[in-house]
């Protein structure tokens, strides 16, 4: 699929993922136009940006002279602590992801990138890891004609909110990231521009398989080679 003549949707663009790969896109010449469906305003503008507001992120109905978008990007998440409740995170990760992207198929969309999550698997042990192979093998039944999952490993970059937490554990896999090796790497942290720029890349080839899913290392490899 060329991307030279599509359109995107993005659901997450305030996110720290969603943020990057907003510029990362606004500046792909290679796509014509995006709509970014947002909660609130994203402060960024570009005559290629289109900005579809509402609070419970449903896609509006397209106008006839609108290009409908063929690729879609999900950059939408929370964690236990934000979202208050295993409940709450779950609406979240689970529910809204699988809505918004039932919504995008229905809107034209047939090649779909999502953020997921290291380690994510339908019978884990850990409820988030857990919601997010639920959400994997949710979308897989929609019908996309291609999804990426990206598993990225601990995340960097300018948070709204700092976490604690990630800083420390930061902190400690920074301390220790010369010794790590196979598997291990892919708990190195990871830029949410890396991420984006591989999003981008993925999404702006012809598709191999129907589902595949990346990791830290690979993500990584794919923005580095993608400049």
């Amino acid at each position: 699929m060329n991307t030279s003549s599509h359109s995107a949707i993005i659901a997450g663009s305030t996110g720290l993922i969603g943020k990057a790969l907003t510029q990362v896109l606004i500046s792909n010449k290679g796509i014509s136009h995006i709509y970014a469906l947002s909660r609130r305003p994203l402060g960024v503008s570009s005559s290629k940006l289109s900005v579809l507001e509402h609070p419970n992120l449903d896609i509006p109905p397209f106008k006839p002279d609108d290009t409908l978008p063929k690729l879609g990007f999900i950059c939408l998440g929370t964690t236990r602590k934000q979202a208050g409740s295993k409940a709450a995170l779950e609406k979240i990760d689970l529910d809204l992801v699988v809505k918004v992207a039932k919504q995008m198929a229905e809107s034209g969309v047939r090649k779909l990138a999502v953020v997921s999550s290291l380690g994510a698997n339908p019978k884990s042990f850990s409820h988030y890891m857990r919601c997010k192979g639920k959400m994997e093998e949710e979308l897989e039944a929609i019908g996309f004609e291609h999804i990426t999952f990206m598993h990225p490993g601990p995340l960097v970059g300018e948070r709204e909110n700092t976490r604690v937490d990630e800083i420390l554990i930061q902190r400690v896999i920074g301390a220790i990231q010369p010794v790590m090796r196979g598997k291990l790497r892919n708990y190195i942290p990871i830029s949410d521009r890396e991420v984006a720029v591989a999003m981008n890349q993925v999404m702006s080839k012809e598709a191999i398989s129907c589902v595949e899913r990346l990791n830290s290392v690979q993500i990584r490899q794919i923005a580095k080679t993608s400049g």
